[in-house]
């Protein structure tokens, strides 16, 4: 078999590894759970070259996270359930009828007729398929439990929490401005350090989760996304660790042997560098 830019060879390809009799072993074993990580995996490791401008890269990645697309659609299909094609049209289907600006008639590509209309389309689709799925005699997509149910739970969970947020906000439940959100961050300090002077474990846990939340929805407010901020702090310790680490090298020195004292010193150099 030869490699191909048609789509049509990968998905051969994934057929073949998934075959029982010839295919790969591993590739056989795994089902739509022990692939799930690997799909989330992919997807980080794509906004990874994308956050380092590796474009080569970027290429290689985009084809990891495609073959995670066959790979899913290769079980579906063995399953009885759907096909590569299926999921193609699914979503051309969606994008065409979330765009009646770009693709609908002269009415819908008027000015200001975009204006909204991607929430309302999202809202009718997803009472269709709360429909369809009870109609099918499955749970609706929310479990019939809240309006926040539908926000998915195995996000990160910064950006779950500002999923969750930015849901409650289209019903009016949100600080009107950024401010506020301090004094709150601030209250939720002062419960976390009395749940330290507790040494209630559970406690603890409770209130750093309540900061962590009160501290995305600040970055929500300023327009700052809380994951990319982070992610952006976590490369520029890693920068002046780096940093510390050289220093004490040059020095004849290793990380381990070094005191507190001389890698915090360093770390102020660094500070000043990064």
């Amino acid at each position: 078999m030869k490699p191909s830019k048609d789509i049509s060879r990968l998905i051969e390809i994934m057929a073949a590894l998934r075959a029982p009799q010839t295919g790969c072993p591993w590739d056989i074993e795994q089902d739509f759970n022990t692939i799930a990580p690997y799909t989330i995996e992919e997807a980080y490791e794509v906004a990874d070259a994308i956050q380092r401008g590796d474009l080569d890269d970027l290429r290689e990645e985009l084809g990891d996270l495609l073959l995670q697309v066959v790979y899913h659609a290769q079980m579906a299909e063995e399953a009885e359930e759907f096909a590569f094609a299926d999921v193609v049209e699914a979503i051309t289907t969606k994008m065409i009828r979330r765009h009646p600006h770009v693709f609908g008639d002269e009415t819908a590509r008027s000015a200001g007729m975009a204006k909204g209309m991607w929430e309302k389309i999202k809202a009718e689709e997803k009472a269709e398929k709360r429909q369809a799925r009870l109609a099918r005699g499955l749970d609706p997509e929310d479990h019939g439990k809240g309006y926040l149910d539908g926000v998915p739970v195995n996000l990160p969970a910064l950006t779950r929490a500002l999923k969750l947020q930015e849901k409650a906000a289209r019903v009016g439940f949100d600080w009107g401005e950024a401010a506020p959100i301090l004094d709150k961050i601030e209250e939720e300090i002062a419960e976390l350090r009395e749940a330290l002077s507790s040494g209630d474990t559970a406690s603890i846990k409770d209130e750093f989760g309540d900061t962590l939340f009160a501290l995305v929805n600040l970055g929500r407010h300023l327009k700052l996304d809380s994951e990319a901020a982070l992610s952006g702090t976590n490369d520029k310790f890693r920068q002046r660790f780096h940093h510390v680490e050289q220093a004490l090298k040059d020095k004849g020195h290793s990380l381990e042997a070094a005191t507190l004292e001389e890698m915090e010193a360093l770390w102020q150099q660094a500070k000043g560098k990064v």
